[in-house]
């Protein structure tokens, strides 16, 4: 079974508690006010209703801080931060990046991961620029 049919890399729920359990081994830590596990996680919360999302879009792994109120995810202060691209295509990418033995070129992310090549690129640049100088350190994260 390849690494690529495991259920972090299908499922967005999924990829957020795998995410939250390399990130937090002990629990939420509020970016904002630095508490550890003082938190509690929303359920349901939807985004504002575009023309893509009628009805608006699931915040998954959303959390509220307990102390000073404010929501966060586990994408805060990562490289997924600020990012449109669903976070278990991120994970995909980073696999890709990892495993291969040439160069992963934007095109080629755009194809395999169905995302536009603006995202592509975007993605393969901000995974480069957070790659250590030893690139077999890294697939510890996805294994």
């Amino acid at each position: 079974m390849s690494v690529l049919n495991a259920i972090y890399m299908q499922d967005e729920n999924a990829a957020f508690a795998y995410l939250e359990d390399i990130i937090w081994p002990s629990g939420p830590i509020c970016p904002n006010c630095g508490i550890t596990d003082n938190a509690y996680t929303l359920e349901g919360v939807r985004t504002k209703p575009s023309s893509k999302y009628p009805e608006g879009k699931i915040r998954h792994g959303l959390k509220k801080c307990k102390d000073c109120g404010k929501q966060f995810t586990v994408r805060i202060g990562t490289m997924f931060e600020s990012s449109h691209v669903e976070l278990h295509l991120w994970l995909r990418a980073i696999y890709l990046l990892c495993t291969s033995k040439k160069k992963v070129s934007a095109v080629q992310l755009h194809q395999t991961l169905g995302i536009t090549v603006k995202s592509a690129w975007l993605l393969g640049r901000r995974i480069r620029k957070a790659m250590p100088n030893n690139p077999a350190t890294s697939i510890k994260l996805i294994n």
